[in-house]
């Protein structure tokens, strides 16, 4: 398996697994994965005989993207790595490969000293996905409402 940063080519490969993880990876076009996927500072795939088994999409604070889970941590931190999204296709999934990519961002983050933040649906309740983050180290940091929907924020220092 190969770890490598996505591509603009990758970009149908990967809005494709995020679809197989809704709710949890969030609804978004083609041209909205594609547009947050410009806006990253960092964003990896990992790759099996050429193809896309999973990914994570990390943005910096201060980008232009519009995402109001994004602006609560920009409004209460200065420096962190935002996960935006983390999925594995459904046919690869309980192989480590969401580990591997996190473990990766981790070290990512470690080099620039910086906390990697995310947020875990509550409604619609996603048990599995907060185990996954306990386990991986976040912490709770909060929670936030909008519309029909709330949020766990995460933090792994």
């Amino acid at each position: 398996m190969e770890v490598r940063p996505l591509e603009t080519a990758d970009v149908e490969l990967a809005w494709n697994i995020n679809e197989q993880g809704l709710p949890g990876t969030g609804k978004v076009s083609l041209d909205e994965f594609s547009d947050i996927l410009s806006l990253c500072e960092y964003a990896i795939g990992a790759f099996e005989s050429q193809q896309l088994l999973g990914f994570v999409l990390c943005l910096a604070p201060g980008t232009r993207y519009g995402s109001l889970n994004y602006g609560w941590f920009n409004e209460r931190f200065s420096e962190f790595l935002y996960v935006d999204r983390i999925a594995v296709a459904l046919t690869h999934r309980d192989r480590g490969i969401g580990s591997m990519l996190y473990n990766s961002v981790f070290l990512r983050a470690g080099v620039q000293k910086i906390p990697v933040v995310a947020e875990v649906n509550r409604t619609p309740p996603n048990p599995g996905s907060l185990r996954f983050h306990k386990r991986h180290g976040f912490e709770r940091v909060g929670e936030f409402h909008h519309d029909s929907k709330s949020v766990v924020m995460l933090l792994r220092r």
